[in-house]
């Protein structure tokens, strides 16, 4: 009976259930929150109207919000907090993100923010929002120029309101810009001149990269996207509800855009949404972790490698320590393996940036990179091995004495290679890592490991290399060498003359091996052409008996 009565009290809501109503919760894929996919419609009635011109709205509250489909939002307070708290759903047009076809309507420029009051620039400001999401076609420089024109003047309004606003952008107001931004940016890319060569055929270096030919126009909506993801006036709990995953995934895609200019905004941008919404940090990562193994493994084309390896330096030098376990699988996944592709040198700063970020972090991680770099050390191309040999010092300068002992032998077995390379430019890189002090200081703590093995290229390039600039560099690191440990010296130029003696006394044995070998060989071929004219002879004499 009891129980029965229990039963009928109505239960108070609980906390969790409260928090998620108000969207203060972590963004979860799939989740109740409407995103930017179900959110870029507009009415086309607030596009393309007729020529009647702009009144105030008749709502007697300051600050209605247009709704997307025509009509205010209601303008009291209570009605104003609870419109805010919902997500609007507006009529899907048919002109967002689509090339415009004016019809019967007229596309006209709305009133400026100046000839109207306070309370009706929320309003305006989202009705321009609206009217922004027409998209031109700008393959045809002759067709309506009048509308163009009209589009980018609203453009640098809103870029200018969202500049001098004063008050926090309010849920309706997030939604549209993120669709007006959506409506113009997201697209698909034009395809590439390079796209149907082979990986081996395309040379980044000597396509002509295509210019967009909308840029008039992106170039402010990037603006307004930018100054909406830096304004204090945005709200990172609200916001994220529409700069979600899947916005951030397709800005991301962006990248691989062929007009430097655009991506250049996409890494200043992505930057800002980086550092706002925690929550998207990990997605962030992932994201361009893969456009570099699809790059790396499938592809090894893409324009955007060297802005999201910028991207990255910046990130990567606000890393906590000790750093965390994911973030050494991308250096070891993801970087080290990025000095693979033919075309490394078109990233190749940004990536010798990052990875010497990561060394500074953790002194630790310098063996691995060192190791990682020996791996893809090119062999027949000699440009990129003098690329490589500046990253080599460069993580040098970063590397303490442990780590450096750690890759000696291997490292310097490489660099004995560079050094007796007939291309002086490579030799003479892998020469001046004497000239740095801090590496030079941890050779000379190892000379006795680095010395033997290097002596012999040092040796072969004193006496006979073509280059003079060669010769005369390698002069000086052999006096660095005498003048640190002459006894050590002197005992590899006495090993050295001894494996000389060996080695000519091995050529003179090949050699005299091979001539006793043309010698058999000449004299089993005469006594076989003997024994063959002896038989022929007497197979001749036989017949002629016979008859």
């Amino acid at each position: 009976m009891i129980k029965q009565i229990l039963g009928k009290i109505p239960r108070k809501p609980s906390k969790s259930s409260e928090r998620d109503s108000n969207g203060d919760g972590e963004l979860v894929n799939g989740g109740s929150g409407s995103s930017l996919n179900s959110s870029y419609g507009i009415s086309s009635n607030s596009v393309l109207k007729s020529n009647s011109t702009f009144s105030k709205s008749s709502s007697s509250g300051s600050g209605g919000l247009y709704s997307g489909n025509g009509s205010s939002a209601p303008s009291s307070k209570n009605s104003n907090k609870t419109n805010q708290a919902k997500k609007l759903t507006p009529a899907i047009g048919p002109h967002v993100g689509s090339v415009m076809a004016l019809g019967n309507g007229v596309y006209e420029a709305l009133p400026g923010f100046r000839d109207v009051s306070s309370s009706e620039k929320a309003n305006l400001f989202i009705r321009k929002l609206n009217m922004c999401c027409v998209v031109f076609d700008f393959n045809d420089s002759n067709k309506h120029l009048k509308e163009k024109d009209i589009k980018r003047q609203t453009l640098l309004e809103l870029v200018d309101y969202i500049s001098a606003v004063n008050s926090k952008f309010s849920e309706a107001t997030m939604q549209e810009i993120t669709k007006m931004a959506a409506a113009n940016l997201f697209r698909t890319l034009p395809c590439s001149n390079h796209d149907g060569k082979l990986a081996e055929a395309y040379d980044p270096e000597e396509e002509e990269p295509a210019l967009e030919p909308a840029w008039s126009h992106l170039q402010i909506v990037y603006e307004v996207l930018y100054r909406f993801v830096a304004s204090p006036e945005t709200d990172a709990k609200l916001a994220k509800r529409y700069i979600d995953h899947s916005f951030v995934l397709r800005l991301i895609d962006l990248f691989d855009s062929e007009d430097q200019r655009e991506r250049e905004y996409l890494k200043t941008i992505l930057h800002r949404i980086y550092g706002k919404f925690m929550v998207h940090r990990p997605f962030i990562r992932k994201a361009i972790n893969n456009i570099f193994y699809q790059f790396i493994f499938e592809t090894e084309k893409h324009n955007g490698i060297a802005e999201m390896l910028e991207f990255l330096g910046s990130i990567i030098n606000g890393f906590a320590l000790p750093l965390k376990e994911e973030h050494k699988l991308f250096l070891i996944r993801a970087l080290i393996p990025l000095h693979k592709p033919k075309c490394v040198s078109m990233y190749h700063q940004q990536l010798s940036y990052c990875v010497t970020q990561f060394v500074e972090k953790d002194v630790k991680l310098a063996d691995t990179v060192i190791r990682g770099l020996l791996k893809y050390w090119p062999v027949t191309n000699s440009a990129k091995e003098v690329m490589f040999l500046g990253e080599l010092e460069e993580v040098l300068e970063a590397t303490q004495a442990a780590e450096f002992q750690k890759c000696a032998v291997g490292l310097f077995r490489q660099i004995a290679r560079c050094l007796t390379s007939l291309h002086f430019q490579v030799a003479e890189r892998a020469l001046f890592l004497w000239n740095n002090d801090h590496i030079r200081n941890l050779i000379i703590q190892n000379c006795k490991v680095i010395l033997p093995i290097i002596f012999p290229a040092l040796e072969k390039n004193a006496r006979g290399h073509w280059n003079q600039a060669v010769q005369s560099l390698t002069l000086n690191v052999r006096k660095i060498f005498s003048d640190a440990d002459q006894t050590l010296f002197d005992e590899c130029m006495i090993k050295f003359q001894e494996d000389e003696i060996k080695e000519r006394e091995k050529q003179e044995k090949r050699e005299s091996t091979w001539k006793n070998l043309e010698d058999v060989a000449i004299a089993s071929t005469s006594l076989n052409n003997e024994a063959v004219l002896a038989s022929r002879f007497a197979s001749v004499a036989t017949v002629q008996n016979s008859y």
